[in-house]
């Protein structure tokens, strides 16, 4: 059974469609989660605001106001907890823009059960145990090509300019530096960055991948830095 890391865990579900919505509320307060639902984006947006719950889920597609700019509203007044929002098969670029305006991860729709939880439970455990990877500090400045990174303030510069990432893409290109050149594969990323079991798969690496190459790569098409190591993972080459 997939429970929550410690005591009971407050779930804000953004979805209109009353079955789904139905669905989700009883699946997680089995798993032990307390759980409200909002049906639309402006009265979701409020509760998020209000009752500043440990995770959203959130459906993009929502009537009157989108999940989308629910989302942007919520980063940008600072709320900082993890949003795991929902997307329709087929749908690419709304996963990408969600993960812009700072989605930690997504689920296509129809789901499994178990997958949406074993996401929901892996976000909760980032949250209580950001880094647990055992190695050396990284150095409070990290180079490669025309990219500086600053650990202790988390910030990243591309030709000495501030380049925004959301705090899952920070922490994949910081998983790529520690490994110094080396191959780090998918499924190493997905437990380290996100806290998934090893049986999870999921293309959430390479959406993230594809967005670092966006931000961070002159010709993200033909990238220098973020390199593919082919039927394996990813590395970085400085």
């Amino acid at each position: 059974m997939i429970a929550p890391a410690t005591g009971p865990k407050r779930i804000l579900v953004i979805e209109d469609n009353p079955d789904l919505a139905y669905g989700l509320r009883n699946n997680l307060e089995i798993e032990g989660y307390e759980v409200e639902v909002a049906k639309d984006g402006t009265r979701g947006l409020s509760r998020a605001r209000t009752a500043n719950p440990d995770l959203v889920v959130l459906d993009l597609m929502l009537p009157g106001l989108d999940g989308f700019r629910v989302l942007r509203a919520l980063r940008e007044d600072g709320h900082g907890m993890p949003v795991l929002i929902l997307t329709a098969r087929g749908e690419e670029a709304d996963k990408v823009r969600g993960l812009r305006l700072g989605a930690d991860d997504y689920v296509t729709k129809p789901f499994g059960v178990l997958e949406l939880l074993a996401r929901i439970e892996a976000l909760l455990r980032r949250v209580v145990a950001p880094k647990k990877n055992g190695g050396p500090p990284a150095p409070a400045l990290e180079k490669f090509g025309d990219i500086e990174v600053l650990t202790p303030s988390r910030t990243v510069l591309r030709d000495g300019a501030p380049v925004s990432l959301t705090p899952k893409e920070y922490d994949l290109l910081l998983a790529l530096i520690r490994r110094d050149g080396a191959c780090i594969t998918r499924t190493e990323l997905l437990t380290e960055v996100w806290g998934y079991s090893a049986e999870v798969m999921s293309r959430t690496v390479d959406t993230h991948v594809a967005e670092l190459r966006r931000k961070l790569e002159h010709d993200p098409a033909n990238p220098k830095h973020i390199l593919t190591v082919r039927k394996t993972g990813y590395r970085l080459a400085r």
